[in-house]
């Protein structure tokens, strides 16, 4: 990674101390919420449930979500993103923990009203892990780095699928299919004690020098104090631009969620393919490695080919998406099946790590990032809602064929919101200001 912003060694030592344990928490955050996508078909099948049955426990979960995102971004605007993600670890871990041991014991009565609530108190917690992280890296990275850490966001997200879906696979075929649930909590609480020890809200925090970062906040002549109501209504809710990126990630929610919630019981149905067997392994390690794949991409040509735009890149992925679905849906082949999950989340993650962790810090700015990413992860899980129920309805009444061809409109219309965006910047009419000196630890000057 180049060092455009002449950072010191020691700045980039300590920001990686920061941002990887966050990376790493969020990931764990995905153990304890797709676990319940990775057991879908395990489930449905051993409670007897339709796919309609089952989606209700993810539709609840996706919009006490989407709900609890807009609430908690701006709480972790105003207490800061180490306490957020802290308050998020304790609940998610708690959560997990509680389902597993009641499965553990034999749960068997009003599951399905009984899981909702548990799953969205889940989800509750969840919801504080996109918010502070973005909250929390926004005063260590200059705009111009911001792309290659939209790439690092989504590899972190890519890590979190890994450890949910193939894990959590390996855990189903070895293990009492409750795990899922335990072993992320338990990995969830490690984290927690790693970041209350490491991680800080701003460069100052940890003894160099905060900086301008460029972004929308860098021109607030009061962009050093306290954020307030009035700030994020005037900054967020009122700039089109904002908007914009929200509606689109209403589409990315539908394709992404539609996608990862019934690609597992798809294999299995349709493919016959199994938990365990090795192109299960290919299909969730595709999650991982084409997010990866995806995120790095994606914040290469925006920061390198588009001069840190971030709309440009979005709409490539969004028509990526469209022509990887159709393949998915239409092959008979299982083997090309497991590989074009991966492709198709090469192409879906790419543009959620760019919209969700990137532009959410370009245009909210320092001050109203984790407002922004709220926003958007908000609306986000609201469509992802929709793939819960009302998607495990129609997969009820017209079966998979129809599966794909119910997400790939939605790609469409996100690469056209991007057309409108082409040329936005977060400073589009002023240059970006240079970052301030190169970042010194406090102790070297005053020595």
């Amino acid at each position: 990674m180049t060092n455009p912003m002449n950072h010191t060694r020691q700045y980039r030592t300590r920001r990686f101390l920061n941002w990887f344990p966050l990376g790493l928490t969020y990931a764990t955050f995905y153990m304890g919420r797709y676990n319940l996508n990775v057991a879908g078909k395990t489930m449905m099948d051993y409670f007897h449930l339709s796919k309609a049955e089952f989606g209700i426990i993810a539709t609840a979960g996706f919009w006490t979500y989407a709900l609890s995102v807009a609430f908690n971004g701006p709480l972790a605007d105003r207490i800061g993103g180490k306490k957020a993600i802290l308050v998020g670890a304790a609940g998610a871990a708690a959560l997990n923990l509680v389902i597993g041991v009641l499965f553990l014991n034999g749960w068997q009565t009003k599951l399905i009203l009984g899981m909702s609530l548990l799953y969205a108190a889940n989800q509750y917690f969840q919801s504080f892990g996109a918010l502070s992280v973005v909250k929390v890296n926004a005063p260590w990275f200059h705009v111009k780095e911001r792309g290659m850490f939209g790439g690092i966001f989504g590899v972190m997200i890519s890590s979190g699928y890994f450890l949910a879906m193939t894990v959590g696979g390996w855990i189903l075929a070895y293990l009492p299919w409750y795990y899922v649930f335990l072993i992320p909590s338990g990995a969830i609480a490690v984290m927690f004690a790693v970041d209350f020890f490491l991680v800080k809200d701003t460069p100052g925090e940890a003894g160099f020098k905060d900086f301008n970062t460029g972004d929308a906040s860098s021109r607030d002549a009061d962009k050093d104090k306290p954020v307030d109501l009035n700030h994020l209504v005037r900054r967020v809710f009122t700039n089109p631009v904002i908007i914009t990126l929200a509606v689109s990630e209403f589409c990315t929610g539908f394709v992404r969620q539609g996608l990862m919630l019934w690609f597992i019981p798809f294999l299995g149905e349709v493919h016959k393919i199994e938990h365990g067997s090795s192109l299960f392994t290919m299909a969730t390690s595709g999650v991982t490695v084409g997010g990866i794949a995806g995120g790095m991409l994606c914040g290469y040509l925006s920061d390198r080919c588009f001069e840190s735009r971030r709309p440009p890149v979005a709409f490539i992925f969004y028509l990526g998406q469209i022509v990887s679905l159709y393949i998915l849906g239409r092959t008979a082949s299982p083997f090309a099946a497991s590989f074009m999950v991966g492709v198709c989340c090469m192409w879906i993650f790419g543009v959620h790590g760019m919209l969700t962790g990137t532009a959410s810090m370009d245009f909210g700015g320092t001050k109203a990032a984790s407002t922004v990413t709220g926003l958007l992860d908000g609306v986000q899980y609201l469509a992802s809602g929709l793939t819960g129920f009302f998607m495990g309805s129609l997969l009820d009444k017209f079966g998979w064929n129809s599966w794909t061809y119910m997400l790939m409109p939605f790609s469409l219309i996100g690469a056209m919101l991007m057309l409108r965006l082409w040329n936005e910047t977060p400073l589009k009419n002023t240059a970006a200001p240079e970052a301030m000196e190169a970042h010194r630890p406090l102790v070297e000057e005053e020595v």
